[in-house]
């Protein structure tokens, strides 16, 4: 029997969810950090949902933030100029990096001692954590404004996407492009799967999968609304995407058949990821809310427990799936 999605809402912010991230899987369950344009990017359980704290500092709009595998750093991309790093245990502020235009977007090294950086500027700069007062490394190329920058092949190789309408594949070592990819509109999201090497990216309409190595295109998926973010699962069975008309779907990554639709936000989608673990998946919006979705539906997890009904025990094929807080 087909059971209805029922997501676990986080509110907390007070204007659009444009940004979202997970940590890898630590001995204390895995985190999810959340970027907005209210300016307070918050910390929460990962399963759950629960609030654990907000970092306070920026005084501007959050484009981007991000969290090293083991959770215990937190990165932020502003309006304000600047990219911060902050202890994510304490919530205490470690750097303020300093920019010459607004900054959209942060990652870590998966060592964690590096960070890479892209922005309006149109500059992608490599920060060594270790040597704050160290000039970082620049990387200049793009047109126009820089969305995303991701590491990529160890740390050897950089993956970013701009409003110019490409993404470009950079060598960190000669600071050259090894390829770019130009589309005939602006790319409005990019995900890197390490497991696999594949680049998930969105533009219009359109979801597609490259060799991240090569920028080879795997295979694409066009979506019936204009899409802001898709995620692939971490066995890379299905995918899921939301944009425009605030609706998720979901997708054999085998067949590009779409398995289910559904609403549950009430503006336009900005960001989704699947969890580390591909029990479910977190999707930030217009609204200003996070919503937590289960992958297998029924399956009890995190808040999300699947009882039986006294009053209909006798049928065994009715299962009703309930949160409990």
């Amino acid at each position: 029997m087909a059971m209805r999605q029922t997501p676990l809402t986080c509110s907390g912010h007070t204007r659009p969810v444009v940004d979202l991230a997970f940590s890898g899987i630590t001995p204390y369950g895995y985190f999810l950090i959340s970027a907005c344009k209210d300016g307070k990017p918050m910390l929460r359980q990962g399963d759950t949902g629960d609030w654990m704290g907000t970092f306070l500092g920026h005084k501007g709009a959050v484009w981007g933030a991000t969290l090293n595998k083991e959770a215990t750093k937190a990165a932020t991309a502003a309006a304000d100029f600047t990219a911060k790093v902050w202890d994510a245990v304490t919530g205490d502020e470690v750097l303020t990096l300093a920019h010459k235009h607004i900054v959209k977007s942060v990652n870590f090294t998966q060592d964690s001692n590096c960070l890479l950086t892209g922005g309006n500027d149109k500059v992608l700069r490599i920060y060594d954590l270790s040597k704050p007062e160290a000039e970082p490394q620049e990387i200049a190329g793009h047109t126009s404004a820089i969305k995303k920058a991701l590491w990529c092949n160890n740390d050897q190789q950089i993956l970013s996407a701009a409003e110019d309408k490409t993404i470009r594949l950079w060598d960190k070592n000669t600071k050259e492009a090894v390829k770019t990819l130009s589309f005939d509109a602006s790319v409005s999201s990019m995900e890197y799967i390490p497991d696999g090497e594949i680049l998930v990216i969105t533009y219009g309409r359109t979801i597609a999968f490259y060799k991240a190595h090569s920028l080879d295109l795997i295979k694409t998926v066009d979506a019936p609304a204009s899409i802001h973010s898709a995620s692939l699962h971490p066995e890379k069975d299905l995918f899921v995407a939301g944009g425009d008309d605030f609706k998720l779907y979901k997708y054999d990554y085998t067949t590009r058949e779409e398995m289910e639709s559904y609403k549950g936000h009430f503006g336009p989608i900005h960001c989704l990821r699947f969890s580390p673990d591909g029990e479910l998946y977190a999707s930030g919006s217009e609204d200003g809310t996070l919503r937590l979705w289960q992958t297998a539906v029924g399956k009890t997890y995190g808040l999300w427990k699947c009882v039986l009904p006294v009053s209909i025990s006798q049928n065994k094929n009715v299962k009703i799936c309930t949160l409990y807080f």
